[in-house]
């Protein structure tokens, strides 16, 4: 710990859009503690800029946004320093700017505070840092430059002959080993390989966080980890690897994650040997199903039967995961620390490595992580780009060869494209992690541009296409106009209204309306899709009908009328709207949403549900009912579909009439359609009500092979008619 002159105070202040300053400045306050300084962070939104003068230490991180302009949460700040222009003649102060070269304004937020500070009278103790996208580099040299200078402020003023001795901890990304206070035998271990690779298998992003922040806590023994996504790894580099970690969830009932299920088949197809593999599991899972943790367990298993040793039993964790992983981590990690470089687990020196280890930094783990990549092999694609013109309102395709990393995302691409082939390409950027306004429709699939990567939608040598979601109009190139979505979705009201009710507890001092895991754990996962604005846009429907409301909105509401705590009044507002000649009704069947992969086909199964319970609620009246019903009894009694008896049943005699004049009346008495039945049937499906017009044609199509089996089949699966 450096010492720090006079009151160890320093004020670091954010001004931030999309979260990168603000996360920059959390990281600034950790290196700022560990040299003794006491940080105190200051969100620019609501300050009074007549405070600034009560700081003798002053750090600023911002980015900037649009043209030049302060983030939102900076401008009224800016606003009121310009006109109270505080005097700021004892403050020490220093600028870290973010912005995007590809802008003219670069960083321009940030020279306007460096700017400013000198004029009020404030000394700068370092130059402003300017960063460009990738600011993490900029950041650090920046930081472990400034604090040091800062350690040295007293009354406004810094001793510069003073700044070596206070130097900071070199830079962060650093995996240099101090080994002051450890024996011989522990600092040989320490010599050498410390590499240590935590893999994980994440479905909703659980285990993909708990594997950064076991990643922050192994650097406390010593090691040097490298977090992994499963997908895409081959599982011939396992053998490489002395020491290993696994973090999985199981999804469904005892499946792999779908980033873990690729290298699960091919390790089981062609697994090496790992007998200079030391590993430990953690399994995610959720008590309530049967196959509790089965993909921990199931990795468990084949890394022992490959050779693997396994350095620590594995460890399951329930649906509330972080104490088990806790207890996990703290045991497993140590352990693998005493591998030496040669792959030797050096067990008798598990106590000292525990006691290396735990004067480490806790507050390591705090907060949210996001899932680790893997890096993948060059591509090379051909790209078509859309490209729209307002102004010009022309349309047409840009198509042109490029390379590109195969862990780029699409969002990366788009970027590449924008900075070094055309500046005015328009598209809408996301922060990596799945934002739902990214969506775009690539090589035919929906999918969130800031997330889905090159190599998951084309080989070596293939194509690219990128085009605007569909179903929405077009403002510039890939960006499209949500306003219809959230019209149709403000209408339907898909949030929480519950029925009025006293609070009241159980005698156990339990809660009322609280649900029961499973109950909770079931909603959850019947809604876990990236975006619903992604489900909106794979109806076929929604380009063609402008007052269709739109599966992602029905999606919505159905999930709403199945969750427990919604009042009956809400249900059945949700249901009616549901069963309207703009609602569910709409779309012909849900094969467009089923062909975009998983969430469409969850999607689809939870609106077919939506169907189901409406024609319950109806008990198949109506002309939906009504079609649903005579198609079961027409297979059921011939092993066909009796057109002409679907027909008239579902139009009924108006029906029938307002037909005529179309020429479909005239071709079903005319025999042009086709009949499945035999005459008996035949005959009372024209006596039954409502009675039809005309006569019922004369069988055009072949008889059913074996009907009578069909007819079987049909009953065994359907039982309601």
């Amino acid at each position: 710990m450096s010492s720090i002159t006079g009151n160890p105070e320093l004020a670091i202040f954010f001004g931030s859009q999309t979260g990168n300053a603000e996360e920059l400045a959390g990281n600034t306050a950790k290196l700022a503690k560990k040299m003794g300084f006491v940080p105190v962070i200051h969100d620019m939104d609501g300050y009074d800029p007549a405070q600034f003068a009560s700081h003798s230490r002053i750090l600023i991180i911002t980015s900037t946004w649009g043209e030049g302009d302060m983030p939102d949460n900076a401008e009224d700040l800016w606003v009121a320093t310009n006109e109270t222009n505080p005097p700021l003649a004892g403050v020490s102060f220093s600028v870290c700017a973010i912005g995007d070269t590809s802008y003219d304004e670069f960083c321009k937020a940030g020279l306007d505070w460096d700017e400013k500070f000198t004029a009020l009278g404030a000394t700068r103790v370092h130059n402003i840092q300017l960063c460009d996208v990738e600011y993490e580099p900029e950041w650090n040299s920046w930081a472990t430059a400034v604090l040091p200078i800062m350690a040295t402020v007293d009354g406004g003023e810094y001793d510069e002959s003073q700044v070596a001795a206070a130097a900071a901890p070199a830079d962060t990304s650093s995996s240099q080993v101090v080994t002051a206070g450890a024996s011989d035998a522990l600092s040989t271990v320490f010599a050498g390989d410390r590499s240590i690779n935590i893999l994980f298998g994440s479905q909703t992003g659980n285990a993909a966080g708990l594997a950064e922040k076991t990643a922050k806590l192994a650097a406390n023994y010593g090691l040097e980890p490298k977090v992994v996504d499963m997908e895409g790894l081959d599982p011939a580099s396992l053998a490489s690897m002395k020491r290993v970690m696994i973090i999985t969830s199981t999804w469904g009932e005892g499946e792999m994650p779908d980033n873990a299920d690729g290298m699960w088949n091919a390790i089981n197809a062609n697994g090496p040997g790992l007998s200079s593999t030391h590993f430990s599991i953690c399994a995610i899972g959720d008590s309530s199903y049967d196959e509790f943790c089965k993909a921990g367990h199931d990795w468990n298993g084949k890394l022992a039967a490959l050779g693997g040793n396994e350095a620590h039993p594995i460890q399951e964790c329930d649906v509330d995961f972080d104490a088990p992983w806790q207890i996990w981590v703290n045991e497993a990690l140590p352990i693998l620390a005493c591998v030496d470089s040669s792959g030797t687990l050096q067990v008798e020196l598990l106590d000292e490595m525990k006691a290396y280890g735990a004067g480490g930094d806790e507050e390591a783990v705090d907060g949210d992580f996001t899932p680790g990549k893997i890096e993948r092999e060059e591509l090379s694609i051909t790209l078509e780009l859309f490209r729209y013109c307002p102004e010009a309102a022309e349309s047409g395709w840009d198509t042109l060869t490029c390379s590109v990393p195969g862990h780029a995302t699409v969002q990366d691409l788009l970027i590449s494209m924008q900075q070094e082939v055309d500046g005015s390409l328009a598209f809408r950027r996301g922060n990596g992690a799945g934002n739902p306004m990214t969506g775009v429709r690539v090589n035919g699939r929906v999918a969130l541009s800031d997330s889905i990567m090159i190599a998951d939608l084309a080989s070596d040598g293939g194509r690219v296409r990128v085009e605007p979601l569909p179903g929405h109009p077009v403002v510039r190139d890939l960006i499209v106009d949500m306003s219809r979505y959230e019209n149709h979705r403000s209408r339907a009201e898909p949030w929480m209204k519950t029925d009025p009710r006293e609070g009241e507890r159980l005698p156990s001092g339990a809660a009322l309306g609280t649900m029961v895991p499973a109950i909770a754990t079931a909603l959850h996962l019947a809604g876990d899709v990236q975006s619903f604005q992604l489900i909106q846009s794979m109806s076929d429907a929604l380009a063609h009908d402008s007052h269709y409301e739109g599966p992602g909105v029905h999606f919505q509401q159905w999930l709403r009328a199945k969750d427990p705590r919604t009042g009956q009044k809400q249900r059945r507002s949700i249901m009616n709207s549901l069963q309207q000649r703009d609602g569910v009704w709409s779309e012909a069947d849900h094969a467009s949403l089923i062909r975009q992969g998983e969430d469409g086909r969850l999607a689809a199964r939870s609106l077919n549900e939506a169907r189901m319970q409406l024609l319950n609620q109806t008990k198949y009246a109506g002309k939906h009912g009504r079609l649903v019903k005579w198609y079961g009894r027409s297979v059921k009694w011939t092993g066909n579909v009796n057109e002409t008896t679907l027909y008239r049943q579902v139009l009924g005699p108006l029906g029938l009439v307002s037909n005529v004049f179309s020429g479909v009346s005239a071709r079903m008495a005319l025999a042009f359609t086709r009949n499945g039945s035999p005459p008996i049937r035949s005959l009372q499906s024209l006596l039954l009500p409502p009675a039809g017009l005309g006569r019922i044609p004369k069988m055009l199509n072949s008889k059913v092979q074996d009907y009578h089996e069909v007819v079987s089949l049909f009953n065994e699966t359907d039982q309601r008619f």
